[in-house]
């Protein structure tokens, strides 16, 4: 497939990931009240919203990238992935009242069973080591072309 061609369904992937992110955030804004732990839900829902702005974003500029395919194709499923977790973690933290451990001041504190603070752990671990060389490959394309 040409280059171009894959550019712009990946960015096309991206900004609808991230528009449904955005609605998935929303929808956790309505429900914010009804968690165990309200503030961490706040936070999951802003931390949606962020995610999916920065998908739609990435979908913008990812045409204009100065990357080969596999390279994109591994910016565009790291960053979906870390955009994801970023909010579902801590969703997932106010519906335990839990995530103390790595989030003690959205969490007021509270901390669940062990095993809910290793998930939430591990989730926050690998949105950073996602998020990381998504971030670090697409500002390389952004680099001048050298043609």
């Amino acid at each position: 497939m040409d280059t171009v061609i894959m550019k712009e369904a990946i960015a096309r992937k991206l900004a609808h990931s991230g528009i449904f992110l955005l609605l998935l955030s929303l929808l956790t804004g309505l429900a914010v009240p009804r968690l165990a732990n309200p503030r961490m839900g706040l936070a999951s829902h802003v931390e949606g919203v962020m995610g999916g702005m920065l998908l739609a974003l990435l979908g913008a500029i990812f045409p204009r990238l100065a990357l080969k395919t596999p390279a994109l194709r591994t910016a565009s499923r790291l960053a979906a992935y870390g955009a994801y977790v970023n909010w579902a973690n801590p969703l997932l933290a106010s519906v335990w009242d839990a995530g103390g451990s790595m989030m003690p001041s959205a969490s007021n504190g509270k901390k669940g069973a062990a095993w809910q603070e290793a998930v939430i752990s591990a989730a926050a671990v690998s949105m950073v080591l996602a998020l990381l060389p998504a971030v670090c490959i697409i500002l390389w394309g952004l680099r001048r072309s050298a043609s």
